[in-house]
């Protein structure tokens, strides 16, 4: 630590003697305010390039990474007219050194393009982290300082047993791990929507690969991050067998609707799309996870069940063999009314609603009984998108029933009771 503040103090004399130096005051002069022409040339340009740059269409990456580009028009000034001033000092002959300017113009350049870089990509957080990154790397190549800053970092350590962690090897364990893995969840982000469009293999058969895929991937760059930090593996053994013990006791249903997962992806008992039934939860599946399923409601909302409900309850799936669904809707005519007439009704009221299959699967419709006050029937049709509700097509059948059996004059009664006095009621004074 004392070496460190050494080092700290002596990097504090220098830069404080190297500011006081006529030459150095005149290049920085030069450096901030040539700034103020650069931003007032971008202010004018800018807005109409942008504008006209808008106008591309069929491209949103070339115009996500034009419109950065125009955004930043002041550096692209700035580094002309520092072009412009290293120039006429190196024709001019003084400052004798003119680095200060050079390297200003190269830093400047630098973060001109990473800048443009970092916006084009999606993620925010991966986009300053590259910047941040790439930008620091640059600067302290083009200011010579990488060497010095290297050993100060390799200088600050501990030590661990036989072995000496320094700053320096944290941070390239950090970078390199944090690439490694950035790498492995691309590859595996871009094989898996490969494979989802692979129309050959079952939704859930996608589904599996595509975890696969990603575990495999990740397992891959630990695996080299590992052995390229010469980290022994056989030393991990007690830590594995700590992690077994807590995964048996404090990990338990996470591990089970992991594997539930898996054996839900094998067997294909449900598949993104399919309508089910959990206990009171009816929807359809919309996406299949490593620890739950998610279930969309007809109400809009999202519930979110574990895998291991799909394999130790019973779950109804109204599409696992087909995506036809038959429906029952009971009702009662008069004794008045014809039953074979009231049969033929029924049948064309329902094939008259839009979502009824009357082409594969005509409805069809039977006496019951005979009812206390009423000839007792069901009605009975299929359906093939359950997904769109169940209520709402019985509703809109037996719409249709009323509305087919008013126009024809069949009449459905209500329960009535009649009630005789046998016995002669007096009245008392």
């Amino acid at each position: 630590m004392e070496q460190f503040t050494a080092q700290i103090t002596e990097y504090a004399n220098l830069a404080v003697g190297y500011l006081r130096r006529p030459d150095i005051l005149f290049q920085l002069a030069l450096v901030v305010f040539l700034f103020l022409p650069a931003w007032l040339l971008s202010t004018r340009v800018e807005p109409g390039l942008e504008q006209q740059a808008r106008k591309i269409s069929g491209m949103p990456g070339l115009l996500r990474v034009l419109v950065a580009f125009l955004r930043r028009l002041e550096w692209l000034f700035y580094v002309i007219l520092l072009g412009i001033a290293y120039i006429a000092t190196t024709v001019f002959g003084w400052p004798e050194n003119n680095y200060l300017v050079y390297s200003v113009a190269l830093l400047s350049v630098a973060w001109l393009s990473i800048n443009v870089v970092s916006h084009a990509i999606r993620s925010r957080f991966v986009g300053r982290l590259f910047a941040i990154v790439i930008w620091t790397f640059v600067a302290v190549s083009v200011l010579g300082i990488a060497d010095d800053i290297v050993t100060t970092l390799d200088n600050i350590g501990i030590g661990i047993g036989d072995a000496r962690l320094s700053v320096l090897r944290i941070l390239q364990a950090v970078f390199f791990i944090s690439g490694l893995l950035w790498a492995a969840f691309a590859a595996g982000n871009f094989l898996d929507r490969r494979i989802q469009n692979v129309e050959e293999l079952t939704p859930s058969l996608r589904v599996l690969f595509g975890k696969i895929l990603r575990i495999a991937f990740i397992v891959f760059a630990v695996m080299i991050a590992m052995q390229s930090l010469n980290i022994d593996l056989t030393a991990l053994t007690v830590l594995s067998g700590a992690v077994g013990v807590g995964i048996g006791f404090g990990l338990q249903k996470v591990v089970s609707n992991f594997i539930s997962g898996i054996i839900i992806l094998l067997d294909e008992s449900i598949k993104p799309g399919d309508t089910i039934t959990v206990g009171e939860t009816f929807g359809w599946i919309r996406e299949l996870r490593a620890r739950f399923v998610s279930v969309v409601t007809r109400d809009g909302r999202e519930y979110l069940i574990p895998n291991e409900d799909f394999v130790t309850t019973q779950v109804v799936n109204w599409s696992f063999s087909d995506k036809f669904v038959r429906l029952d809707v009971p009702f009662g005519v008069s004794y008045s009314s014809d039953p074979h007439e009231v049969s033929r009704l029924a049948i064309e009221a329902a094939a008259s609603v839009d979502r009824v299959d009357s082409r594969v699967r005509t409805p069809v419709c039977w006496m019951t009984e005979f009812g206390d006050s009423s000839i007792n029937f069901v009605l009975r049709f299929w359906i093939d998108d359950p997904q769109g509700g169940l209520t709402n097509i019985r509703g809109k059948v037996l719409l249709a029933l009323w509305d087919t059996f008013k126009e024809h004059g069949v009449s459905i009664p209500f329960p009535h009771r009649e009630v005789i006095m046998r016995t002669p009621v007096t009245i008392a004074d």
